[in-house]
């Protein structure tokens, strides 16, 4: 089969089309032939070994995996035969942690549901990293609550479109941060608000908010403590670089023990199959619809990568493989 592999860190050129062998799924796990993938900032930080740091987990001076991609969406072609959840030629969608950029991928069948009927292999493979991310990050780390005034940073992005979404759901009013030209896209899918970053500052003017969702990680404490309310909670999805991150770590840990409102980094989003469960539901009903940017090929991955890496990207980035 074909599949994509780096065996060195770079850019996205150390990624390799090669023929492997295909897996064999052991007893408790689901072969899939793979319809579709997509691509998450997780891939690019194990293509580039970056930041430095994080080569304590992927690998010193070389990566321990050489497999890339986590969503995948596909059909079942094979079951280990510890296996109750699943049968051959069921559709599936999940987040696999590696190897979805590939024509077949083994994984536990605890990672899977199946796909909502009503999406295309490309919408359902948009869904697990990021809206794992947004639902996690609004849930266990910012407590959402009906009725609240809800600011999501970055509405535009994978995460940011997943959560204005999830946020709508809790029967929240949403307010969402992003560029000029994403402005309509980001009302069209529910956001009772849009603040164009490139115009105005969110955090300098009167409202304040119960709950900052912030999916770029560019703001500064300060920003979250100006633009929350005094019992407000800023859950941060991610970091824009090193000294963005140990400023959260460190000010936001004083500033939520010394005071009343909770700021920090929400935990690593983790895959489980019963919060799939409860995303399966709200694309079920349309409360969440995936927001596809671009599509690329299995052998176009690098192009996929390289334009995920601008920063740019509105919604998620597909790679479709089997057709």
């Amino acid at each position: 089969m074909k599949a994509i592999l780096f065996t060195e860190y770079g850019s996205p050129d150390v990624l390799q089309f090669k023929d492997v062998e295909r897996p064999t799924p052991r007893d408790n796990e689901v072969l899939i032939k793979v319809h579709a993938a997509s691509a998450n900032p997780l891939d690019w930080h194990s293509m580039r070994g970056a930041p430095f740091i994080a080569r304590l987990e992927f690998g010193l001076q070389r990566p321990r995996d050489p497999k890339l991609g986590a969503d995948v969406a596909g059909r079942v072609e094979a079951i280990g035969k510890n296996v109750t959840q699943f049968k051959v030629g069921d559709d599936v969608f999940g987040d696999i942690a590696k190897g979805s950029f590939a024509e077949y991928a083994s994984a536990s069948e605890k990672l899977f549901a199946l796909k909502p009927a009503n999406l295309t292999f490309e919408a359902a493979a948009a869904v697990p990293v990021a809206a794992f991310t947004a639902l996690q990050g609004l849930r266990d780390k910012g407590r959402i609550q009906s009725g609240q005034k809800v600011l999501i940073n970055g509405a535009a992005g994978g995460v940011g479109t997943f959560a204005v979404q999830i946020a709508k759901s809790y029967g929240t009013e949403v307010t969402g941060v992003c560029s000029t030209r994403n402005l309509d896209m980001v009302r069209s899918i529910g956001a009772d608000h849009v603040v164009d970053y490139t115009q105005k500052d969110f955090t300098r003017n009167d409202q304040r908010y119960d709950l900052i969702f912030d999916a770029v990680g560019n703001l500064a404490v300060a920003d979250h403590q100006r633009a929350l309310n005094s019992h407000g909670i800023g859950s941060i999805a991610g970091f824009t670089n090193l000294a963005r991150l140990f400023e959260v770590i460190v000010k936001g840990a004083w500033v939520s023990k010394t005071g009343s409102q909770q700021i920090g980094l929400m935990e690593t989003a983790q895959a489980n199959q019963e919060d799939l469960l409860i995303l399966k539901e709200l694309l079920e009903t349309n409360q969440v619809v995936p927001v596809i940017d671009r599509t690329y090929s299995l052998q176009d991955t690098p192009a996929a990568i390289r334009y995920l890496e601008t920063g740019h990207a509105r919604g998620k980035v597909i790679i479709t493989v089997n057709q």
